[in-house]
């Protein structure tokens, strides 16, 4: 079978905006822009939405606030009692994606934000709790905050890692930055990983995604 042809830019571009944000999300990525943070694309967006949603999300947990695009996307995902928690080293930038969620009409005690390194608060966040773990930060900790998130999530329960295809970089193997393998091997590991279900989806910069299988029942 013939490999399919390539979407084209616009078609890429056309996919991307599908779901359209609204003005409040629109002042979040304005927000981004004046703090040097790259927030997330629509279509990245969407899926995340999407995602909370299949999964009836309850409990989110993100690592790497911004200013709140991703957190405003994925709390319109979930239930209307769900909480997301946030982590992001930035306390200023923890203090614009409050403004996001107030904007958006999110209630405060649906977001709670953490203000601390990401590989230091997770290990104090409760074993299999969490619906989903979205993960947006330092690439060169994604392996270990894989590690943590198959501890935090419930079984079927799904971790998304952001920039999965690092600007074309992870695809060409001439490309050995340090950033671009560290992405590569957590590809490599989530594929080798027996209890993950795993799809690399090109929206955005990538974003890969995985499921965690549920546990065999004990005999």
């Amino acid at each position: 079978m013939p490999n399919p042809t390539p979407v084209s830019a616009d078609s890429w571009r056309y996919a991307e905006d599908f779901v359209v944000e609204d003005e409040v999300l629109t002042s979040a990525r304005a927000r981004a822009e004046e703090v040097g943070v790259v927030a997330i694309g629509s279509g990245t967006g969407a899926v995340l939405r999407f995602l909370a949603s299949v999964l009836d999300a309850r409990a989110v947990v993100e690592v790497g606030t911004g200013t709140g695009v991703s957190g405003l996307w994925l709390l319109r995902g979930m239930r209307e009692d769900g909480v997301l928690t946030t982590v992001d080293i930035e306390t200023e930038h923890q203090r614009l994606a409050r403004e996001t969620f107030v904007e958006a009409g999110i209630p405060n005690q649906r977001a709670r934000t953490i203000a601390g390194a990401a590989l230091d608060v997770l290990p104090r966040l409760t074993d299999a709790h969490y619906d989903l773990v979205f993960v947006d930060g330092d690439k060169a900790e994604y392996s270990a905050c894989l590690r943590e998130a198959v501890r935090l999530l419930r079984p079927g329960g799904v971790v998304a890692f952001d920039n999965a295809l690092w600007h074309d970089r992870v695809a060409d193997p001439a490309q050995r930055d340090h950033e671009t393998v560290a992405i590569r091997d957590l590809g490599r590991e989530v594929q080798a990983h027996d209890d993950l279900v795993p799809v690399l989806l090109p929206v955005g910069d990538g974003l890969l995604v995985a499921k965690k299988e549920w546990a065999p029942d004990p005999e």
